[in-house]
């Protein structure tokens, strides 16, 4: 494989990654490279108990990553819930059972707990969960697959740019687990990003997919034959447009994602990067059991 050389790292690298420095970029790419084709080459009894060890030295032999360099204000944290709320609110009741998988610090958790009757927020690690702390919220902590709540239970759950770090065999095995969670009629809603206008990981700047923690991207339809297989019996698409999450048909998002993978794969860059193309790529997908 040829790595890209600096300059034109540089060239491909958002303002907001400005602060590293080309080399700094691709070492992070190789070290991520290497820890991902570990967890990929890992049979699933050894997969499980990998992810958060990989992790850790992903940070230990990364210290600028940006997620350790990134500095966010209670204002910036406050915005980026805000947005997650708007477009789960109209799924929010006063007697909702709320899931979120992968909630990390719980700031999306403990939102919701203000508007609904019970929440559950699951991680798989417990450092991060402990500072959760809220009458209406219980910690849950998983091994990346488990869901370990009582089946039936859920009425909503929602999971963030979670499913595209799950090996797909383990992702798989997580929404089965995520289903029997949920009461009849319960909902899980799932955001994540789109593979025809990724990759979307540090090997954005090398590869044309993706090879880093994102062990896996989506894209619309495969969500769907997923969810179908596990057994939802409707699944729906909210795109975001005009700054809400609207309801469209299926077939359409199908439609346009099956136009944009026929294209040449640096026209289809471009063009699933503008912001309306984006959007329709990345919508709430909804599953109802």
């Amino acid at each position: 494989m040829e790595v890209a050389g600096s300059a034109a790292v540089l060239a491909r690298t958002p303002p907001m990654k400005a602060s590293r420095t080309a080399i700094e970029i691709e070492q992070h790419y190789r070290v991520e490279i290497e820890l991902a084709e570990r967890l990929r080459a890992a049979p699933r009894e050894q997969r499980l108990g990998l992810y958060g060890e990989v992790y850790d030295e992903l940070f230990r032999r990364v210290p600028t990553h940006p997620q350790l360099t990134r500095k966010v204000s209670d204002a910036e944290r406050a915005a980026a819930v805000a947005v997650r709320m708007a477009g789960l609110r109209p799924f929010i009741e006063p007697d909702t059972v709320f899931l979120e998988v992968g909630a990390g610090d719980g700031s999306f958790t403990l939102a919701v707990a203000e508007l609904a009757r019970h929440c559950y927020a699951l991680d798989v690690s417990s450092e991060i969960l402990s500072g959760v702390r809220h009458p209406k919220v219980e910690t849950v902590l998983s091994d990346g697959c488990s869901v370990p709540v009582p089946p039936n239970s859920v009425t909503l759950a929602y999971s963030n740019q979670v499913m595209e770090h799950i090996h797909p065999d383990d992702a798989l095995e997580q929404l089965r687990n995520l289903f029997a969670a949920l009461a009849p009629g319960g909902s899980y809603v799932c955001v994540t990003p789109n593979r025809l206008n990724g990759p979307h990981d540090v090997s954005m700047f090398f590869d044309p997919v993706a090879r880093g923690f994102h062990l896996k991207e989506y894209t619309v339809t495969e969500l769907e034959q997923l969810f179908r297989s596990v057994g939802f019996a409707r699944v729906r698409v909210y795109p975001r447009i005009f700054r809400r999450n609207v309801r469209v048909p299926l077939v359409l998002l199908k439609t346009f994602e099956r136009g944009l993978a026929l294209l040449p794969r640096g026209l289809r860059r471009r063009l699933g990067q503008t912001a309306a193309a984006k959007n329709l790529l990345s919508p709430l997908v909804r599953g109802i059991k």
